[in-house]
């Protein structure tokens, strides 16, 4: 039997929205969330929000990550991480639940 988790944010991740907090002078979280659609089935909805009642929040040194309900299945057992390649810097999702992705990164199937 897997254990479910709910997803980890990586110290990277956090770092980074502290340097957005710093540069824009405005305490925002950033939202992962869970769509429909996408050309695998399922997409990534990433961006900066404000919490919600619902919202389970992963939080490190005044940084906050939100996750809504419905999408926190989708995310169990996820890691939350920002990488700054060649290519470009993003948030990016490791999901174990995904079967297959694009190559886009933001579109998965479960």
């Amino acid at each position: 039997m897997t254990l479910t988790l709910p997803p980890r944010v990586t110290d990277r991740a956090f770092a980074r929205l502290a340097e957005i907090a710093e540069l824009t002078g405005a305490q925002k979280a950033l939202r992962i969330a869970v769509e429909g659609g996408g050309c695998s089935g399922f997409q990534y909805d990433i961006r900066l929000d404000d919490p919600a009642v619902d919202d389970l929040v992963l939080e490190k040194d005044g940084q906050k990550v939100l996750i809504d309900g419905i999408s926190l299945p989708f995310l169990a057992n996820a890691t939350i991480d920002f990488t700054d390649e060649l290519i470009g810097a993003r948030f990016v999702v490791e999901n174990p639940n995904a079967t297959a992705s694009c190559g886009c990164g933001t579109s998965f199937s479960i």
